[in-house]
């Protein structure tokens, strides 16, 4: 089936931020109360999701207390924002897709401010057809309202025809979920392939550099 829509996420997929998502989550961990190497781990093997819903798992659904480690948080990663930079190449996917008529959309954990940080240090404001953040959609991933979002604000007629990109279990599985014939994982981030497999990635790629010839050829 032709795709006509690709969704991509951004850290670790299509921009590379030299481990800054962990360093941002230490700093928040500085005031947290309860075992901070297990609070580690957890959102080591969460990364991808939305980061207000992983604090508010680790508080044991203290909204506040959350939202007071989610504001570190991204205080923290937006310091250190101007670090980051893009994929190799995955610019230039997007650049292309568009040029054949693919949509495409890029899609986050992070709040909008932390977005439009990222956005603005690469002066991607208007790399693709459509950016998007959890508070936007609903609910972050592992849900699959991100893609579902991205299908309704671009026209998509069936699901069938959206791919999905990303660098975590997460991102596979919001793919899945949204009913996405392309759950394609890369190995440019978090997760390993034998993690992204066994998420049900329905391709594992070296990096996003390898998604057309590698998923849409």
């Amino acid at each position: 089936m032709t795709i006509s829509l690709v969704v991509f996420d951004m850290a670790g997929t299509t921009v590379s931020d030299d481990g800054l998502v962990m360093r941002a989550f230490d700093a928040a961990f500085q005031d947290f109360p309860g075992d901070r190497e297990a609070a580690r781990q957890y959102a080591v093997d969460t990364m991808g999701q939305s980061k207000i819903t992983v604090f508010t798992h680790l508080t044991g659904g203290d909204v506040e207390q959350a939202k007071r480690l989610n504001v570190a948080f991204e205080s923290s990663y937006a310091a250190l924002v101007h670090y980051v930079e893009p994929v190799d190449g995955a610019a230039d996917v997007i650049a292309r897709l568009r040029r054949k008529g693919i949509k495409t959309a890029l899609t986050t954990g992070f709040s909008r401010d932390t977005t439009n940080a990222i956005l603005d240090t690469l002066g991607w404001h208007d790399l693709a057809d459509l950016t998007l953040t959890p508070a936007e959609a609903g609910r972050g991933r592992p849900y699959p309202d991100l893609v579902l979002t991205a299908v309704l604000k671009l026209g998509i007629d069936d699901v069938r025809t959206v791919a999905t990109v990303g660098d975590t279990a997460s991102d596979v599985l919001t793919g899945l979920r949204a009913g996405a014939s392309v759950a394609a994982g890369v190995l440019t981030g978090a997760h390993d392939a034998n993690t992204l497999r066994e998420a049900g990635a329905t391709h594992v790629l070296g990096s996003v550099r390898d998604l057309e010839s590698g998923v849409l050829l």
